[in-house]
């Protein structure tokens, strides 16, 4: 007996409910994309090599999945889609002077070491503005991320957006050189400001920007945090930054989005393409955030195009998670199962197909002798049905429904 093969770690299979619950969560995350005018986009699942190299600021080489071709080329599985749709977008709308908006889903892949669940295949789903530096891009793409959540079922989640300009003012106001810049950054991302304040007591820095580093767990809240953040801003881009953040919240006042938003200063962003703002929306019954985003002014120029640009991506399979734990119900089709005999195939056949030419989802089976009707009813419990009707030949109908439990008898022979 040949050996049944299960999956390589950190993928796995989705199949009939899960399944369901997470095509209608893309599609409904697709329609509100689709309202704010994005059109789609498909890149490959693959690309050179490098596409995702160092320079281009995406995750290290050792956590790319990456493979020869015939012709001795290296390629890599997408750890991330932005550089995809940026390498796409520089060569397809090399002389488009309107601004481009596109949006996608696709499935990305880091070989990271698993824990915790950590899967290495995951679906994203997201947009990007391309060719508007300005806040009410920003505010755009932010309002879109507040939709989209709320669409799905979403009430209970805020949209932390910090801007990389402010926390590297700080660094370079500090004298950091590469190194310590560095260190301080994933110390300051894990929120170990202690860790963060030993380095900057050994270097000669200002007191000021000692003390701004130091008061940097507390600038995340509402807007009033900004206006402490403008008081510690050691240089005109840091105070830009802030200035650039009050902009975008006024305009998500505008948009009905404003009550979802906290600012975070302390945010530096996980991708080194980051230029401005940057996000992530949370929300309980998940560790990570259920998206993230930003701003990439100079990602294009990597593929030969200058141009600004701010996007996102969904991470659908932790809003997936969320909305499980969260117990928010999500809309989907239902199949129906129709249960026939020799004697009641044509009837069945007619009766599925009115229901198809009405958009429901019908599965038919034909029955045996030995079938009984209880074992109907379990499977279409199992695969969570929501009717069963279970023809006749004396052209009755027993209809079961498959959530109440509730059973009726239809004499469809005094209907005809």
């Amino acid at each position: 007996m040949e050996q049944k093969l299960h999956t390589p770690e950190g993928v796995r299979d989705i199949y009939n409910t899960e399944c369901r619950r997470k095509i209608a969560v893309q599609e409904g995350l697709h329609q509100i994309l689709h309202t704010y005018g994005y059109q789609d986009i498909q890149t490959p699942t693959f690309e050179y090599f490098d596409v995702f190299r160092k320079e281009i600021g995406t995750i290290s080489s050792r956590e790319l999945y990456k493979f020869f071709d015939r012709d001795g080329d290296t390629m890599a599985l997408r750890p991330d889609i932005t550089p995809s749709i940026a390498r796409a977008a520089a060569t397809l709308f090399e002389t488009e002077e309107f601004p481009v908006r596109l949006c996608y889903i696709g499935n990305t892949f880091i070989n990271h070491s698993s824990y915790q669940g950590r899967l290495k295949e995951n679906t994203q789903m997201g947009a990007e503005l391309i060719g508007i530096d300005s806040a009410e891009a920003d505010a755009e793409i932010l309002a879109m991320v507040v939709d989209g959540l709320r669409k799905v079922g979403l009430k209970e989640f805020q949209v932390n957006i910090g801007h990389v300009d402010f926390i590297r003012s700080l660094m370079e106001a500090a004298g950091l050189d590469d190194d310590s810049r560095a260190e301080i950054h994933e110390l300051i991302a894990n929120r170990n400001y202690f860790g963060a304040q030993e380095i900057l007591d050994n270097k000669d820095a200002e007191p000021s920007v000692k003390k701004a580093f130091q008061i940097l767990p507390e600038l995340v809240g509402d807007v009033e945090v900004l206006g402490r953040a403008m008081e510690i801003a050691p240089t005109k881009e840091a105070k830009l930054a802030v200035t650039h953040l009050k902009q975008i919240y006024e305009l998500l006042k505008l948009y009905g989005a404003s009550d979802y938003v906290t600012f975070d200063l302390s945010m530096s962003g996980s991708y080194g393409y980051y230029t401005g703002i940057i996000f992530r929306a949370y929300t309980y019954g998940t560790g990570d955030a259920v998206v993230r985003g930003g701003r990439y002014d100079h990602l294009l120029e990597k593929f030969g195009k200058q141009t600004p640009s701010v996007g996102f991506a969904v991470l659908v399979d932790e809003l997936l998670s969320a909305l499980g734990r969260q117990k928010i119900q999500i809309e989907t089709n239902h199949t129906n199962i129709i249960a026939y005999t020799e004697k009641t195939q044509k009837w069945a056949i007619a009766l599925a197909k009115n229901f198809r030419a009405k958009g429901k989802w019908v599965e038919m089976h034909r029955r045996t002798g030995k079938d009984s009707k209880k074992e109907y009813i379990d499977y279409g419990k199992r695969i969570q049905s929501v009717s069963l009707l279970y023809l006749q030949d004396n052209l009755t109908i027993e209809m079961v429904n498959l959530i109440t439990g509730e059973e009726k008898l239809i004499n469809a022979a005094k209907k005809k």
